[in-house]
């Protein structure tokens, strides 16, 4: 058997055989050494600390009162074998030596551990065929204690004493170490009741925890149930329940939060973790080493860990049906065990030690969990579940005292049913618009410039040909200086000419070339007065004009232009004829959704009458008391991105206002305004649910059939 224990070192000799001369001052000295270590084993025993420390202080006391050359401390395990729990110096025994030797002191070992007495002695060398060959194959005097609860034996004490002792020693031996058994069956003692006093106290909470998490069969309801009440049961940081969906763990409760914030970058880590361990449908205990881990568990719990900051995690996988509970001759369930539906997740915050009593407590609530979320599970994917649990509470309505009223709201909701079939009802079509002067256009830069000067601003009132701004063009002043320049040049040259062909003593041949360079000169002047004109032309361009009479509309003109250059065709700035006497038009902005049930209506009137009109019914949005009508005039061909806050398509509907009299005086461009457009009638269901019938059609109907 292996050995561990303490290093070899000298004992005081506290007895002393009988051949000895006795000195009463040594003997009372080591009366009163041996009742001081009794008393510190029996205050010892009495300490609620693990057995390996209580064995390491124990039995070097106890071999040093009986000055033993060495001792052992042996424990028994659940399964009734001995281990050994501490030894001192029992190297000196030379078991490892010779295998029969082990085996007989085995042997011994499991003789002794049976027996009934208190405390045993064996001799050196003893042992026969008729006791298995158990027996002391050492030179040294063997002393046994077993260590008895009123349960069960719990372990043996032996020490190795030197043969050459008297039958008195012998028998002190023997007094002593059954005295020793019983000080450490006090502890075991001791800590059978701690034991006790706890699993009594964790079957409370189990019970308690049981109950709670199978009150409910809803998933959220359950899953919150059992990370609260089993982070109490764990006693631990934080537990949270992630569920299957969609090949990810999504995390769905976490213990001490009403919600989880499924956008949070330390959930959505932890759910990756949880998505990787239920993949591998292993559990993963995390105390700060990854080594053994795979490759992608690995790096979601190192990605996890660095944002949490979390010591110790361990996350189990869920499945409905646990392969123990599988009975044996079902192989091919054996074989193909159901996958997980999700994971159980354990942190401890500050503390990466796991004791052993955590890990029973996690493993317990893992298969409460797997039993209460699959029941769960399996519960709400039943066929309309939802149905059959009103039919189920609905039988309290037909029972005498409640039926009248029963049958009261049945008629009610009948009568309700019938109205919005049959009731007529005012089919029109909502949308949003303004209203806008029908004059109104926009100024444009004639050419290509930087603007220099802007004489209007928002809300100014101009007439047709005012000036609006001036723009400068850095390219046609160069090119204007340039023909300039080249005019006085060909200017120059063309006098120099005339001169000398008017002198009289010109030759005539000279004068005939002259004359041909005068009629170059005059074509060049002529090509050149014609680009200058052109040029000039260009630049009278440079001046932006208002187009029509009216009000500026747009807005920091100067902000957005002065300084800048421009392109011609770019849009300067707005006019309007906001005259109230004036037509205005109404522009509306009709959904894409809706134009169907316009364009069926418009042409079921024009195949009444060509020149038939939509009516259209508005308000607007600073005055929505009073309604104004208006006729559409016309409907764009083409689908905008514009109108509804939603952003879907719309088409752009112009309308005639027919009461425009009733218009407010202080009418500004551009006011909102909600209008209906009148489709005739319609069932007042239809009227009032046509669009959640059409996305019925377009979502389920179309997709299924």
């Amino acid at each position: 058997m292996p050995i561990k224990g303490i290093d070899d070192r000298p004992f005081a000799p506290l007895s002393m055989s009988n051949d000895q001369t006795f000195d009463p001052n040594l003997v009372e000295q080591t009366r009163l050494q041996i009742r001081a270590m009794v008393n510190d084993i029996t205050q010892l025993s009495k300490l609620d600390i693990p057995p390996e420390q209580f064995h390491s202080e124990v039995l070097p006391k106890i071999v040093t009162a009986l000055a033993a050359v060495g001792g052992a401390l042996w424990t028994v395990d659940d399964r009734g074998a001995l281990s050994l729990g501490y030894q001192v110096n029992m190297q000196e025994l030379r078991l490892g030596e010779s295998e029969e030797s082990a085996k007989k002191h085995s042997r011994l070992l499991y003789k002794m551990l049976q027996s009934s007495e208190e405390g045993l002695l064996v001799m050196p060398r003893s042992g026969s065929e008729g006791d298995d060959e158990a027996g002391n194959p050492t030179d040294y005097l063997l002393v046994f204690a077993p260590v008895r609860t009123e349960l069960e034996v719990v372990g043996l004490i032996e020490v190795a004493q030197r043969a050459d002792t008297g039958p008195v020693a012998q028998k002190g031996y023997v007094k002593f170490i059954g005295q020793m058994g019983g000080v450490v069956a006090d502890y075991y003692k001791n800590r059978q009741l701690r034991n006790f006093a706890e699993r009594q106290n964790l079957w409370t909470l189990l019970e308690e925890f049981t109950r709670t998490i199978h009150k409910t069969l809803d998933i959220r309801e359950t899953a919150y149930t059992v990370v609260n009440e089993g982070r109490r049961l764990i006693e631990c940081d934080r537990v949270s329940i992630a569920i299957n969906r969609g090949g990810k763990s999504i995390i769905t409760a976490v213990s001490g939060q009403d919600m989880v914030d499924k956008r949070s970058t330390t959930v959505k880590l932890l759910g990756k973790l949880a998505t990787a361990v239920v993949r591998c449908n292993e559990p993963v205990w995390y105390t700060g080493d990854t080594s053994d881990f795979a490759p992608q568990v690995e790096k979601a719990v190192e990605d996890y860990v660095d944002e949490s900051h979390t010591k110790m995690i361990a996350v189990f996988p869920l499945t409905k049906v646990k392969l123990e509970e599988v009975p044996e001759e079902d192989i091919a369930a054996r074989e193909k065990p159901e996958p997980p539906f999700g994971a159980l997740i354990v942190e401890q915050i500050e503390d990466s030690r796991i004791p052993e009593r955590m890990k029973k407590r996690v493993e317990i609530v893992s298969d409460h969990a797997c039993s209460a979320l699959g029941n769960s599970m399996d519960h709400n994917s039943v066929f309309l579940m939802p149905v059959w649990r009103t039919i189920g509470k609905s039988r309290v309505l037909v029972t005498a005292r409640m039926l009248p009223k029963t049958v009261s709201v049945l008629l009610g909701i009948l009568a309700v049913i019938l109205m919005l079939i049959f009731v007529p009802w005012d089919f029109n079509m909502w949308c949003d618009g303004a209203l806008e002067p029908d004059d109104r256009r926009f100024a444009y830069p004639g050419i290509e410039g930087k603007i220099i000067e802007i004489y209007v601003d928002h809300d100014d009132t101009v007439q047709k040909g005012d000036i609006l701004a001036v723009m400068e063009n850095i390219p046609l002043e160069v090119q204007e200086a340039e023909l300039l320049g080249k005019r006085a040049q060909l200017a120059s040259q063309l006098d120099n000419a005339m001169k000398i062909n008017n002198d009289p003593q010109t030759p005539p041949d000279q004068r005939q070339q002259v004359i041909g360079e005068i009629k170059v000169i005059l074509g060049q002047q002529k090509t050149n007065d014609e680009t200058l004109e052109w040029l000039r032309i260009q630049k009278a361009d440079l001046v932006i004009k208002a187009p029509i009479s009216g009000s500026i509309l747009s807005i920091d003109v100067k902000k957005n232009f002065l300084g800048l250059p421009v392109t011609r065709g770019t849009p300067f700035v707005e006019i309007a004829d906001t005259d109230r006497k004036k037509p205005w038009k109404l522009e509306l902005d009709m959904p894409e959704k809706r134009m169907g049930h316009v364009i069926d209506y418009r042409n079921y009137l024009r195949s009444q009458d060509p020149n038939a009109q939509l009516e259209v019914e508005f308000i607007l949005a600073s005055n929505p008391n009073v309604t104004y009508h208006g006729k559409v005039e016309t409907i764009h061909d083409r689908f905008e991105v514009l109108g509804e806050a939603g952003g879907g398509n719309t088409v752009r509907i112009k309308a005639t206002i027919t009461d425009q009299d009733r218009l407010p005086d202080e009418l500004r461009p551009g006011t909102s305004c909600r209008a209906k457009i009148k489709c005739g009638k319609q069932p007042l269901g239809y009227a009032l649910f046509h669009e959640a019938i059409a996305f019925f059609q377009r979502q389920i109907v179309f997709r299924f059939f």
